[in-house]
């Protein structure tokens, strides 16, 4: 079977740019007119698309809203996890690293020394939160991962990141946790993306 031969316009992709172009400008003109009727009172019950400026403005998440992660603490301020590696044996992505050592407690076996999270290899699927045995991980924070960074290991999530998430959240709410975040994004912007931060 031969395949068809295209014509010249075909070729060009002329109308196929001419026909995306005229649904952009639609759509733009549409917004326009609707969103300026609208500062005057007119055509309220028609929606006009909006554009969410994240992270100054947000949408409500629903309560199955998977948000950066926070390891859990006990009532004495100690992290809930054993180091059983549940969690990373189920990551599917392999972005989990726990180093276990003996807890000074003869009462519990062990924990985590070391635990981290690489947020650039993260899928964000949940199956660390359903394979723990103790609730010592949860994804139930509101807040998106950090995404700006000028190393890799600026995506790395420590112990002690993922802890202090723990302690905000009881104290002070998820809101405050956002706040946090959108602090530490206006920060990083300030510093801007083609200066280097000084090496420590």
């Amino acid at each position: 079977m031969e395949a068809p031969r295209l014509t010249l316009a075909e070729r060009l992709y002329l109308p196929q740019v001419v026909q995306g172009v005229a649904v952009t400008t639609r759509h733009f003109v549409r917004n326009l007119v609707l969103h300026t009727l609208h500062l005057f009172g007119l055509a309220r019950d028609r929606r006009a698309a909006v554009t969410t400026q994240y992270p100054e403005e947000r949408k409500p998440y629903s309560e199955g809203f998977r948000g950066a992660h926070r390891l859990t603490l006990k009532p004495d301020g100690s992290v809930r996890c054993t180091a059983c590696f549940l969690c990373a044996t189920a990551c599917p992505a392999r972005c989990i690293n726990i180093e276990a050592g003996e807890h000074p407690d003869p009462e519990v076996e062990k924990y985590p020394v070391r635990y981290e999270i690489d947020t650039l290899q993260c899928i964000y699927c949940g199956m660390c939160v359903e394979a723990c045995p103790c609730d010592a991980i949860r994804m139930d924070t509101f807040v998106h991962p950090r995404v700006w960074g000028y190393r890799r290991e600026d995506f790395i999530e420590t112990k002690a990141v993922l802890m202090e998430r723990s302690r905000i959240l009881e104290e002070r709410g998820r809101d405050a946790l956002m706040e946090d975040l959108q602090r530490a994004y206006q920060e990083g912007r300030d510093i801007g993306p083609a200066v280097e931060p000084p090496r420590t």
